[in-house]
């Protein structure tokens, strides 16, 4: 019997529709699990950085940048979560679903980003280290802008390597909006930033002397249109940097390789795992013959030097102004897993075994997210319904006061111990450890509860500090002494009764855990 012979081209149509079947299907599987694992603590509490995002994220929409520049961040994320909570709601889980949205999207990113520039299999294994690495599931719980810095951030990398490695100007663009969208994001974009213009620099040097006129002038328009659209927040950064910073963060050490492998891929075993089967893949590539492949090559060293350059800019910046925290890396996690994509893809069926073993680590995900971050919310449930409008609420820690804020009924006047609070749904970080140092206890607290009519509440929530080691930073010691100070004022305030103590079961928040005392004004000191 004769066969027909099928002509190359529509055997070739086959082979692409089969394979965009075959990853759009894994794409289905991959993103399903994901969002199983990532929902596990998507109603968990908010703790004081998440109540910082819904209260600034609250105020109308034109009023965000003019309120962040007391803040010092760029406006991005809390512009979109406001459109998102108007749509969606505030409650923790609608709020939560964004920055899950913004993980969940890394995975057909990293599938694209890896396709296109490496093949099929480092697109599969981009998706697959997305679909479950700790970071992404740790803020894709958060109600923070790191995953979508993240996301930005592999986006913006593959981009970079389109159109600088692979000389497809189309991406020009591309790369200086997503740049440009960085920078909006988070001020760590500007490390990025300047870790790819390194980079571009690096591909000059190597390139061909007739191909760097070119590198030039796309270079030039890349950085110079991302300058462009960042150019209008270039003021209010300069405020930012001249009086607000971290005067809560310590100087970062040596210790950054171990916060990667802790924060970022999950613990040692994942990290180790990682990094000697996605080397070892590297390095196969890196000895390889140079032939086509070296288009992979400059790709190993432009995303490495994006993500060393990222880091050591803010390690070196932090120890004249400490902003050093390992959820900042988020603008190097892009870059980090393309090149463990590239590497495990590489590594053959040993990165195939390898990132099988390591997803099996990641998998649980109490192992990297807790819903009950703090206890806030469990003082609000206690003691918010014996409050009523113009009752006064007493923070210890000024920046919980919109976490404060989030979990109390409306209509409360709230104070810090720098002073009355004017909006309760930000913290104004301007020249705010100098503030605190010059605002005594016994001249500030005296004059709020002197305006307290008899039967009206007082409700003082002051952070547990005791046997905590991270309170060592110079805001972050002023804040443990000013607590002290005010909780030992009311307790010896005659004027005042106490009627009730907060959380009554505290279960050990995960991150900053709080106690309350609800106080009642009385019309005479009270007898011992």
């Amino acid at each position: 019997m004769a066969t027909v012979a099928v002509p190359r081209s529509r055997r070739l149509a086959s082979l692409r529709a089969s394979d965009a079947l075959l990853a759009g299907a894994t794409l289905v599987v991959l993103i399903a699990l994901s969002a199983y694992v990532r929902t596990r603590a998507i109603g968990g509490s908010f703790w004081m950085d998440e109540g910082l995002s819904v209260g600034i994220s609250s105020h109308a929409l034109t009023d965000i940048p003019g309120v962040l520049r007391q803040d010092g961040s760029p406006p991005l994320y809390y512009m979109l979560l406001h459109v998102w909570m108007d749509a969606f709601g505030r409650s923790e889980t609608a709020v939560h679903w964004l920055s899950l949205t913004a993980a969940l999207l890394t995975i057909p990113s990293a599938m694209w980003a890896g396709w296109s520039l490496w093949g099929r299999r480092a697109g599969y294994m981009g998706a697959t280290l997305c679909t479950l690495v700790p970071f992404l599931t740790a803020y894709g719980e958060e109600a923070r802008m790191y995953s979508l810095m993240a996301l930005l951030g592999l986006l913006t990398s593959a981009c970079f390597l389109h159109a600088f490695v692979y000389r497809r100007r189309g991406y020009i663009a591309a790369y200086a909006v997503g740049q440009a969208l960085m920078l909006y994001t988070h001020s760590w974009g500007i490390f990025f930033g300047v870790g790819a213009f390194l980079a571009l620099a690096y591909l000059w040097w190597i390139a061909p002397r007739q191909e760097r006129r070119g590198l030039l002038r796309d270079g030039a328009l890349a950085f110079g249109g991302a300058a462009l659209l960042y150019l209008p927040w270039v003021p209010t950064l300069l405020y930012q940097s001249s009086h607000t910073g971290a005067p809560w963060a310590n100087k970062p050490r040596f210790g950054v390789p171990i916060q990667i492998a802790r924060d970022v891929l999950g613990g040692y075993g994942p990290a180790v795992a990682l990094v000697l089967v996605g080397g070892f893949g590297l390095a196969l590539l890196l000895g390889a013959r140079r032939t086509r492949g070296d288009r992979q090559r400059q790709s190993i060293f432009v995303l490495a030097g994006i993500a060393v350059v990222t880091l050591a800019l803010a390690w070196l910046l932090s120890q004249v102004s400490p902003a050093w925290a390992s959820r900042y890396f988020a603008a190097m996690v892009g870059p980090l897993l393309l090149l463990l994509a590239l590497g495990m893809a590489r590594a053959g069926r040993l990165g195939i075994v390898a990132i099988a073993v390591v997803c099996l680590f990641w998998i649980k995900p109490t192992q990297y997210v807790d819903g009950y971050k703090s206890d806030v919310r469990d003082i609000g449930a206690e003691v918010g319904g014996q409050m009523r409008s113009g009752d006064l609420v007493l923070v210890g820690q000024p920046e919980q006061t919109p976490l404060v804020w989030y979990y109390m009924p409306g209509g409360l006047r709230y104070a810090d111990p720098i002073g009355a609070v004017a909006d309760p749904r930000h913290m104004n970080w301007v020249d705010a450890l100098d503030r605190l140092e010059a605002a005594q206890p016994v001249q500030v607290l005296p004059g709020l509860l002197a305006n307290l009519r008899p039967g009206q509440k007082v409700l003082f929530v002051r952070p547990l500090t005791e046997g905590v080691q991270n309170w060592k930073a110079p805001w972050t010691q002023l804040v443990r002494r000013r607590s002290a100070q005010w909780g030992a004022i009311l307790a010896g305030d005659p004027t005042l009764r106490q009627i009730q103590v907060a959380p009554q079961f505290y279960r050990g928040a995960s991150t900053v855990g709080n106690s309350a005392v609800l106080y009642e004004k009385t019309s005479r000191a009270q007898l011992p």
